[in-house]
């Protein structure tokens, strides 16, 4: 009976679990939670409960017991911190349940932080930031969605904009009390961070990604600057910026293009644990005859080891980067790079 009711309630997602309290709540202290709201959120909600029809009263329970534990957890952070929450969390429901409820309630405070910068113009915020220490603007930049952070990047100065990438591929982590003190500075409106342990930000993956987002000729003027200074840090971020599996996304002239300069047992290597997807990708821009020599070697070439298959995939990859930098191929990326017929 208690499998059932578990896995009724695991049927509803986020947005329905939000709409089943708002219901539960009636209209009257509903309207007073709106009002913490932004318009959009308000839509969304409000779209959620409109479409949430029934729900049986013992999903309705769970979702509110739910809600209760993840607003107590939140409480007990704020009031003492997150060894003190566990300490308490644990000992009312468990070591499970209290760390899967500090996580999310983690997630969440971290999510809410420099919330401006999301919301915000993007014109305002390059004139707002620009004028910040690039230590600065790399903390929060590490806060918003990777698409902005290149927009907003490559606003700034040539040599501001190089210690901002730089800044924010080094960031591993930081503590509460600087984003705290940071946030109050640039925002004094939104809540500052409560957790008592260190978040993770900033890094190479996502300075990559950032950059993944980024116009050619900013990425190319950021590469060259840094290639200078530390040229280490240069090609790992480069390693990082462009993967085998980005593949699927290129035009079939250009996977035509870099397939012709690949050593062939490289390309049986690397296929040896792809999707259909990309096998089918590599056989419809390969002539019939290679096509069956490819297919053929995959049959008979067993044993490989996963880091042959991943070296292989990464030589590969060093030549679309090659061709792309020579202008001989497209990566299919946006900006300002655009192409004229």
């Amino acid at each position: 009976m208690e499998a059932t009711r578990q896995s009724r309630q695991d049927k509803l997602n986020i947005g329905q679990k939000a709409a089943a309290v708002i219901a539960a709540l009636g209209a009257e202290k509903a309207s007073k939670v709106y009002k913490y709201l932004n318009e959009d959120e308000v839509e969304k909600l409000t779209l959620e409960v409109a479409r949430l029809g029934h729900v049986e009263a013992e999903q309705t329970e769970k979702v509110l017991d739910d809600f209760y534990k993840t607003c107590l957890t939140q409480k007990v952070v704020t009031d003492g911190g997150m060894e003190y929450a566990r300490a308490v969390l644990e000992k009312a429901y468990g070591e499970s349940v209290a760390q899967e409820l500090l996580k999310k309630v983690g997630k969440h405070m971290k999510g809410r932080s420099f919330d401006f910068i999301k919301r915000g113009d993007t014109k305002n915020l390059i004139s707002f930031l620009q004028h910040e220490r690039p230590q600065t603007i790399a903390l929060v930049l590490s806060y918003v969605d990777p698409n902005q952070a290149a927009e907003l990047i490559s606003n700034l100065s040539d040599e501001k904009r190089l210690k901002v990438v730089e800044s924010i591929a080094r960031m591993e982590s930081a503590s509460p009390e600087v984003i705290k003190l940071v946030e109050k500075e640039l925002a004094k409106k939104f809540d500052s961070i409560l957790t008592t342990d260190f978040m993770t930000i900033g890094g190479i993956d996502y300075i990559a990604g950032v950059m993944n987002h980024m116009d050619r000729s900013s990425e190319k003027a950021i590469f060259d600057a840094m290639s200078q200074e530390d040229p280490d840090l240069a090609e790992t971020i480069r390693k990082k910026m462009f993967v085998f599996e980005d593949i699927l996304g290129m035009d079939n002239r250009s996977i035509q293009r870099f397939i012709r300069e690949c050593d062939m047992k490289d390309v049986v290597y690397a296929l040896k644990n792809a999707s259909q997807e990309m096998l089918g990708v590599f056989f419809a821009n390969m002539s019939s005859r290679m096509s069956e020599t490819i297919q053929s070697d995959l049959e008979v070439t067993v044993n490989v080891k996963l880091r042959d298959v991943e070296e292989a995939q990464q030589r590969i990859v060093a030549i679309i980067r090659k061709l792309d930098e020579e202008g001989e191929l497209v990566l299919g990326k946006g900006g300002k790079d655009d192409i004229i017929a």
